[in-house]
């Protein structure tokens, strides 16, 4: 039965580095599964997922773990039983506004307030085109769970958008 291992990297940022850990994980008979990285500041980032023969996790977990000094930090994680996910209705949803500190903290305290769990996120600041100002946008996927009233959550949300001076939309209902 093949184990699930959970590896994050980062590195100063350099051709061939997706391909060293790929490699390693080809050698060990892994398979890649699923990944998000970028670059940022100069630095590589990753979090992949990838699937090994349950005899040979241990030796990948190894030679992944040795790539690690002082030109890059890897962390291996082998997953252990699965996580029951939420079942209730996942929606996606979208923020933008001039940049200023704390909005990532206010947005994800309504929703931790409100039992929101948020599977993914992609932030990002840019210049406006026509002011030049720094604009932040942010764009999550987020599960909600089966009791909350999505009007509740609208409302929240939209009371949070004008206290801190964003657009936030929330659709419903989206699909994988």
């Amino acid at each position: 039965m093949p184990k699930d291992i959970v590896i994050t990297m980062l590195a100063k940022d350099r051709p061939g580095l997706v391909e060293q850990i790929a490699e390693i994980v080809t050698q060990h008979g892994g398979n890649w599964v699923e990944s998000s990285m970028a670059r940022l500041c100069g630095e590589f980032a990753g979090l992949l997922r990838v699937q090994v023969p349950e005899d040979r996790a241990d030796a990948l977990q190894d030679a992944l773990e040795k790539l690690s000094g002082e030109t890059m930090t890897i962390t291996v994680c082998k997953a252990g039983q699965p996580v029951i996910s939420q079942s209730g209705p996942r929606a996606r949803l979208e923020l933008t506004g001039l940049d200023h500190t704390g909005i990532v903290h206010q947005v994800t305290r309504v929703l931790a307030r409100m039992s929101v769990n948020l599977e993914q996120l992609e932030t990002k600041v840019f210049t406006a085109s026509l002011s030049g100002e720094p604009m932040f946008t942010a764009r999550a996927e987020i599960r909600l769970p089966e009791e909350l009233d999505m009007t509740a959550l609208r409302e929240a949300l939209e009371t949070l958008a004008a206290d801190i001076m964003v657009d936030i939309n929330l659709d419903e209902e989206i699909t994988a």
